[in-house]
């Protein structure tokens, strides 16, 4: 890489890494007279904006987040000239961003929404087997966690084949990319696991898109 192509990335990449921050969740509860770090989960993120503040503002919180992982994944992908990685990594410090935001001590969310939207940009088709699976858990759990989960572990595997009719973009030949979708995966796991304590313990909480959440 030339002197300037190092700049550019470190800029991209440091951008990236302070808009994922943006913590929207806890703006939007703000907005609305709540502090959803004290509240519910205590978690900045979507889902705990949705169950505490309400469900028209948790969509707005899942939205916001969703675009700020992929708005910087497509505008480097498509108008950025870099490296291979660089767009899977633009979109990963989005995502660590949100989980490790510097505007709130460095405590943030869980990266699902955001990891998304990167996914998006980067494999819009396997995202979308990936969101069905996450739909079909969720619909038959009522739990956003375990779906979210599944999903991403679906994600971490998925890359590392070439199956056109998922859509899964053949990163085998590029291991650095694979070990890094696979790690985002983990980390997404990682990052619930007191949901995943509380689902073994029977304690999560339920959410009903069409009626009220229940334990």
């Amino acid at each position: 890489m030339t002197q300037q192509e190092i700049i550019v990335t470190a800029v991209c990449l440091l951008a990236a890494y302070f808009v994922g921050g943006i913590p929207f969740g806890y703006l939007i509860g703000r907005m609305r007279g709540v502090d959803v770090r004290t509240v519910g989960s205590k978690n900045i993120g979507a889902t705990n904006v949705f169950r505490t503040v309400g469900k028209k503002w948790g969509l707005l919180a899942f939205t916001c987040d969703f675009l700020k992982g992929f708005l910087p994944t497509f505008a480097v992908r498509h108008f950025v000239d870099g490296p291979s990685w660089l767009p899977l990594a633009v979109g990963m410090m989005c995502v660590a961003g949100h989980m490790l935001t510097p505007f709130m001590r460095f405590k943030g969310g869980k990266g699902v929404a955001t990891a998304f939207g990167m996914l998006v940009a980067l494999v819009p088709a396997l995202v979308g087997f990936a969101f069905l699976v996450f739909a079909v858990v969720f619909a038959l759990s009522h739990y956003i966690s375990l779906g979210s989960c599944s999903a991403a572990i679906f994600l971490g595997v998925a890359v590392w084949f070439r199956i056109p009719a998922l859509g899964s973009p053949g990163w085998v030949g590029d291991k650095p990319l694979c070990v890094l979708m696979t790690l985002l995966a983990a980390f997404v796991v990682f990052k619930h696991r007191a949901n995943i304590g509380r689902l073994a313990r029977g304690t999560e909480n339920k959410i009903y898109l069409f009626g009220s959440s229940k334990k």
